[in-house]
């Protein structure tokens, strides 16, 4: 999936921000979040987040789930890369496997598992 934030902005303009944001919270995880094109579900009406490294997936996902307003009832799915990450697993760990080499880590939501599996 092609991220609108980096066609927004160039290579160096990203690693200064995320450098700026990892120096000043050490602690967060800069992320960056955008709807599968493809996807029927709600846009999102942010897409910087910066979120502890010690979070789960689950809570971040809940946190997505609410910025879209999304019912209960209805799935949603992260995904980093083509990947769908564990819902255990903690956001340092996922930032740690899957950064972008801009320092962001990049996720897209989706209502439907687009990616199979």
């Amino acid at each position: 999936m092609k991220f609108k934030f980096k066609e927004q902005h160039t290579l160096e303009q990203r690693k200064a921000e995320s450098g700026k944001i990892r120096t000043k919270y050490p602690e967060r995880i800069p992320v960056i979040v955008e709807k599968e094109p493809k996807s029927q579900i709600q846009n999102i009406d942010k897409r910087k987040f910066l979120v502890p490294s010690d979070i789960s997936v689950a809570q971040f996902m809940w946190i997505i789930r609410k910025r879209i307003q999304l019912p209960s009832e209805k799935a949603i799915f992260l995904f980093v890369g083509k990947v769908l990450p564990q819902s255990s697993a903690s956001m340092g760990q996922v930032y740690e496997d899957h950064k972008d080499e801009d320092g962001f880590l990049y996720v897209a939501f989706s209502g439907e598992n687009t990616f199979g599996s």
